[in-house]
């Protein structure tokens, strides 16, 4: 068996090298990787963790799709590359520092904590959300995170939702008001981000749903707002939006 592994350092000397080895059944990704690190190459770099699909860590591209190493499985031929849109520091290590900041970007934490009783329906509510690990696979998919680096993201959007509708929230409308500008807005709703996620989250439903309550707090689509500029009320539409 044979595989190509995309190799960088720094976004620069970019090179295609490929490794053979001997499949073991049922062989993962990450297992080739480590087999490669072990017995061919020891400076070849990538992350991993607790190589079950519950910490994130392992996620590449596998013949260009996002995927966890830990759970795919290896066949001839693969091409394993790093995460998209991000900095590579080397190989298929890429540097995670804008996690933190799209998080607390978005308000994806608890503001102001309320005295609510909280009952196992409620714990129900938000537990598809709270499954993200933060594995990157959908800003790595995401087309708008690759024109736009200021974009909040699918899962610093989808854990806003999740504190949205956290009942231990007593500050909803910070969240609301944090997801406006770079936001939810921006998204295209391609559903990219969704196609990828390891935990079957739905980032682009929960996209929907924010916007859904932003109405609620009087907020619309400034999308439409300009195009309503570009209309006159006594003459139609008019081409030069004044």
């Amino acid at each position: 068996m044979q595989i190509e592994i995309l190799r960088q350092n720094d976004n620069q000397d970019i090179k295609k090298e490929q490794f053979k080895f001997t499949q073991v059944y049922d062989e993962t990704v990450l297992q080739a990787l480590i087999d490669i690190k072990s017995n061919q190459d020891k400076s070849l770099a990538y992350r991993c963790g607790c190589k079950s699909g519950v910490c994130g860590s392992c996620a590449v591209l596998v013949n260009g799709v996002e995927k966890l190493a830990c759970k795919t499985k290896v066949k001839d031929g693969d091409i394993i590359e790093p995460l998209r849109n991000s900095k590579v520091i080397k190989d298929l290590v890429v540097d995670l520092d804008h996690e933190q900041n799209r998080l607390i970007q978005a308000h994806a934490f608890l503001d102001e904590k309320s005295n609510n009783e909280i009952t196992t329906k409620d714990e129900k509510d938000i537990d598809t959300q709270s499954n993200c690990i933060l594995c990157q696979s959908c800003y790595s998919s995401c087309p708008v995170y690759e024109v736009n680096p200021d974009f909040a993201g699918p899962y610093a959007l989808t854990r806003t939702l999740r504190y949205v509708n956290d009942k231990k929230e007593n500050n909803i409308k910070a969240k609301i008001d944090a997801v406006q500008e770079n936001g939810i807005w921006d998204c295209t709703l391609c559903g990219n981000c969704t196609m990828v996620c390891p935990q079957a989250i739905d980032p682009k439903m929960d996209i929907m749903q924010l916007r859904n309550k932003s109405a609620q707090f009087g907020y619309m689509d400034p999308n439409f707002a300009n195009m309503n500029s570009e209309f006159d009320s006594g003459f139609g539409f008019n081409p030069n939006g004044f």
